[in-house]
């Protein structure tokens, strides 16, 4: 067996796992009122399906004021029970285990019911949490057993109690929010209180044959935060509770320290759940310890288990990418597997702007029932001849949706090698998870038997005998035009931003980036960094830029950053006045601020590009051009844009060819992998 280690059962003593991976929790919007069921159904039916050990749910509040938001996901009554019997049924239909996570959310519900253990509002919320009494406490306890009972009602396997990421429970175990006088405040062994209360009530209420995890903020990441001793005396109550598993929490979500982006470490906090384990089996405590965040491979999850990190790797985001990640790894095919790059564009992003949440490298996730992958065979469509030109993110996913249901497929690339822009976003320090979707569209056409055509720009004449022809042609960069750009004079200092991150061109000390869109901070981030160096591949390294410590020293595992000095002198500029960065991801363009911040990359809004001279970049500010300004500069790349390529489309039109546009031959805009990927997997589902 390729990983040993992974494919182990886990015997629980009531119940057998019968492999150690963990879904782990997401909340995908499908838990949010009572409309979803069935699609929950279907979407955990094909997670179950591709065998994963124990799938665990999106949150579920145990009552109005644990709601994340308005009308979240409830579980407090039979008659919602009886709703959730549809998912557990269809689980264990296909043969899996599913556990439903019970979230209250404290201080952190973006509604106006939230209460905490003290009124302080949190920064992530505009709402002030009311301060429990005593009796409203006991009361939140209740809540929490009554649900879990509940929940053995509807057909779940277990429950998982949310003790981290600073919700609720974690809300009670820091004096940072818990300035309580009473038996739930003031003392370590008062603030822990609440948390054992509800674990050994829960027990005494669901049994000894169901499984509760409980999630424990192992490393709060946050000013003042539980020392180690406090979590390891929490980890000692909790067995002694009735926990059947811990599960490993990563920094509370106020944290300016990043947990789960692309940028972070694979398994880049196994240390801490290995630091955990190691001392629980040193006192003879042999409960099972999950390790979670940035797991995304076999390998790696193979690794965290054989080194004894963990007795179980939790992985969420990964079934988003591949509901058969499991079933792949053990049928020794993990090179078909679909990874998760980690970018939270189409999944945490869609969270937080109340959208359902799905997935960049597949847009069928949550979507099941509405993008099915029908084959022809079972299908009324007739098996066409179709011509995909262009293999960036849009034209692979269509060329190889097409194929798979049966049709003949022609993909014209005109470069050497497959991947678009995605080629040059893997060269981003940070970004080299999206060299993982180019392996796997590589291993797609061979397997969907697509006929790729590298180093071939198709024209009209190439593509007029074919039924369908999808232009997926892409985009070029746009030409700002900027007075004496195009001078001989100073032919050697600026550059397009593909010939930058190509190595094409040779960049100087001090730069000057003309625009801050995504690319601009991809530049940004690139140029800044020495050459050949990721903190991403780094994890000693990003630990040092981000703060991150070991919680034995410095309560919460929070130190000072100590970034290393930047490669390259950077001011970033943008014509829109305002924040830069503004239109990057709603939960990672914090994240890519913070980092040029710390390497010193000045950021000019506001800005009109008046010319280039040999002496640098010289612009003026506002619609009066006032404060004309030298920004010196050996080097200034260009990002201002792109603009689609679509030469093709009226010649073929012209001809009566069928011809669709889809991903950035469509509309360019910000580049946008997500929506070409869907459209591309939507038309190769339909045609």
């Amino acid at each position: 067996m390729n990983y040993p280690h992974l494919f182990a059962p886990l015997d629980l003593g009531f119940t057998t796992l019968k492999n150690r991976v963990l879904m782990g929790s997401m909340h995908t919007g499908l838990e949010d009122g009572r409309k979803h069921f069935e699609r929950m159904a279907v979407y955990f039916a094909e997670r179950a399906r591709g065998e994963v050990g124990l799938i665990v749910t999106g949150g579920f509040a145990p009552n109005i004021e644990g709601w994340a938001k308005p009308f979240a996901g409830t579980l407090a009554t039979s008659g919602a029970a009886r709703r959730h019997q549809t998912i557990t049924q269809a689980v264990h239909a296909e043969g899996g285990k599913i556990a439903m996570q019970i979230l209250h959310t404290g201080r952190y519900g973006y509604q106006p019911l939230c209460v905490a253990p003290s009124r302080i509002q949190s920064p992530i919320s505009p709402f002030t949490p009311r301060e429990l009494s005593a009796r409203g406490v006991e009361r939140q306890i209740r809540a929490f057993v009554r649900c879990a009972k509940l929940a053995r009602e509807a057909g779940y396997d277990g429950v998982e109690v949310m003790g981290s990421e600073g919700y609720f429970i974690n809300q009670f175990l820091v004096a940072h929010t818990n300035q309580r006088t009473d038996e739930w405040g003031g003392s370590y062994a008062n603030r822990m209180r609440l948390a054992l209360e509800i674990l050994t009530r829960m027990r005494e209420a669901v049994g000894p044959d169901f499984i509760i995890i409980y999630r424990l903020s192992m490393l709060d990441l946050i000013p003042n935060g539980s020392s180690w001793d406090e979590v390891l005396e929490l980890a000692r109550a909790v067995v002694k509770a009735g926990a059947t598993i811990i599960n490993t929490g990563i920094g509370w979500h106020e944290a300016r320290v990043p947990t789960i982006a692309t940028s972070v470490p694979r398994a880049g906090f196994a240390w801490v759940t290995h630091k955990l384990r190691t001392q629980l089996r040193a006192e003879g405590i042999h409960i099972p310890v999950i390790t979670s965040n940035r797991i995304n491979t076999p390998e790696v999850a193979e690794n965290v288990l054989a080194e004894g990190s963990a007795d179980m790797v939790s992985m969420a985001r990964p079934f988003l990418a591949d509901p058969e990640f499991v079933k792949k790894a053990r049928q020794s095919r993990a090179d078909e597997i679909n990874t998760c790059i980690a970018c939270n564009q189409a999944c945490l992003d869609h969270t937080f702007a109340q959208k359902i949440s799905t997935c960049l490298v597949n847009p069928r996730a949550a979507y099941e029932q509405e993008i099915p992958i029908i084959p022809l065979s079972t299908s009324q469509h007739k098996r066409k001849r179709i011509a995909v030109v262009g293999a960036g993110p849009a034209g692979l996913a269509a060329a190889t949706t097409l194929a798979e249901r049966g049709h003949e497929v022609h993909l014209f690339e005109a470069a050497a090698e497959i991947g678009g822009q995605f080629n040059l976003a893997r060269r981003i320090p940070g970004k080299e998870e999206f060299s993982e979707t180019l392996r796997y569209f590589t291993r797609r056409i061979q397997i969907t038997g697509v006929q790729l055509r590298l180093n071939h720009r198709a024209e009209a004449a190439d593509l007029l005998g074919f039924d369908e022809v999808v232009l997926a042609s892409g985009v070029m960069p746009r030409n700002p035009h900027i007075k004496g750009q195009d001078d001989p004079a100073v032919a050697d200092k600026v550059h397009s931003y593909a010939d930058v991150l190509l190595g094409r061109a040779k960049v100087g000390q001090r730069v000057a980036i003309v625009g801050a869109g995504g690319i601009g901070f991809d530049v940004a981030e690139f140029l800044v960094e020495h050459a050949g160096h990721s903190l991403a591949l780094d994890a000693e390294a990003w630990r040092r830029e981000w703060g991150v410590t070991d919680p034995q020293t410095v309560r919460g595992g929070l130190a000072r950053p100590q970034p290393a000095a930047p490669a390259r002198q950077i001011t970033l500029l943008q014509r829109k006045s305002g924040k830069l960065g503004a239109g990057l991801g709603k939960t990672t363009g914090w994240i890519h601020r913070a980092a040029l911040k710390m390497k010193q990359v000045e950021m000019l809004s506001g800005v009109n590009y008046e010319a280039i001279t040999t002496e640098g970049l010289w612009v003026s500010y506002g619609e009066k051009h006032a404060d004309t300004q030298l920004i010196p500069a050996d080097s200034i790349v260009l990002c201002a844009g792109q603009e689609p390529v679509r030469a093709l489309e009226a010649a073929l039109r012209a001809a009566g060819a069928q011809v669709h546009l889809i991903g950035g031959a469509l509309e360019a805009g910000e580049l946008d992998a997500k929506r070409a990927i869907l459209q591309g997997t939507r038309l190769g589902s339909t045609l």
